[in-house]
């Protein structure tokens, strides 16, 4: 009898084994195949707060699953089903359950990208976040001060205080943060710049050395003249000459400004014209580039006081008045002689 009870058991889990052995060669296949997607790419949202249960069920109702507790067991199995990261996610067809797991574990979400321009004004960042499908809008819509205030800026004064460049993020991110990635980048290279300056440059703060970088950059047409332009407006301000640069006027302007400034617009003095005003402008008047911040940083060493467009991108640049003089009737004017 003892033995014949032995043997039902050994048969009992022999027979346990090979079930077992079953469903794990059966699990394995399942975890193997590529997930039915409705289309690929398939993109899919896992909101802050989410639970893996709420998003399997989301994924069983648009057709990627066949049931919601395939993926559920499989990561409470790994012990990761509390480990899922919100964000937008991207799959594409051949995806395997374990690499989806994997994705949504590890927060590998979707990203998007969105390129600044040098030279462009904060209204103009303002507009393309704005106009970004990816970006969540919070504080655009704030008076530029109080978004200053909510992004802790000093000055509080937004304008230039942001480094123009492509930057990649997720989907779905608030402007809030984009604004605080693009202000530390510009506080980075600022500073790095600022401490490897050249001794004799005539700034007392890298908030100064930023402004004269963004009239450069509004003022250059080709990479080589950056480093002329700004050896003219840093010998002005050693001799104490006014800077008289038109992008400044017409940043005073604002929308104002037809596209044709006058001469009323020259003498109309406003905090930015640096034809009545001494000294910088109160703040930028652009985003500047890092080969604007490196030019003002790096003047080249020269006796310019004075430039002047040619017209074809480049400008010609003068020690004396009346050298200036010639070169406006000439590449301005057209009634100078070559």
């Amino acid at each position: 009898m003892a033995r014949a009870r032995t043997f039902r058991y050994f048969a009992w889990l022999a027979a346990l084994a090979v079930v077992a052995g079953a469903v794990a060669a059966y699990a394995a296949l399942r975890l193997a195949e590529p997930l039915p997607l409705p289309h690929s790419p398939y993109d899919f949202e896992v909101r802050p707060g989410a639970t893996l249960a709420s998003v399997a069920r989301e994924l069983t109702f648009d057709g990627v699953l066949a049931h919601p507790a395939l993926l559920t067991l499989y990561a409470r199995a790994r012990r990761v089903d509390r480990a899922i990261k919100a964000g937008s996610y991207e799959i594409v067809a051949g995806v395997t359950l374990p690499q989806l797991l994997a994705k949504l574990t590890q927060g590998d979400v979707a990203q998007t990208s969105i390129t600044i321009t040098e030279g462009t004004t904060f209204a103009d960042l303002k507009r393309a976040l704005r106009e970004h499908p990816g970006v969540v809008n919070t504080v655009l819509d704030l008076p530029d001060g109080e978004i200053a205030a909510r992004l802790g800026l000093d000055p509080p004064a937004p304008e230039g205080q942001f480094f123009p460049d492509t930057y990649y993020f997720a989907q779905h991110t608030p402007d809030v943060q984009l604004l605080k990635r693009l202000h530390a980048a510009l506080e980075t290279r600022l500073v790095r710049a600022w401490n490897a300056r050249a001794a004799d440059v005539p700034l007392a703060t890298p908030y100064q050395a930023l402004v004269l970088a963004s009239i450069v950059e509004k003022e250059t047409g080709t990479r080589t003249d950056r480093p002329l332009v700004a050896s003219v407006f840093v010998n002005r301000l050693r001799k104490g000459m006014r800077l008289q640069t038109d992008p400044t006027v017409i940043y005073g302007l604002g929308p104002a400004f037809d596209g044709n400034l006058r001469r009323r617009d020259l003498e109309a003095d406003t905090p930015y014209n640096t034809y009545t005003r001494d000294g910088l402008p109160p703040t930028p008047i652009a985003l500047p580039s890092q080969a604007s911040i490196d030019a003002v940083m790096h003047p080249s060493p020269t006796p310019y006081l004075y430039f002047v467009a040619r017209g074809d991108g480049t400008s010609k640049f003068s020690e004396t008045l009346i050298e200036h003089n010639r070169a406006v009737a000439r590449y301005q004017l057209g009634t100078g002689k070559p």
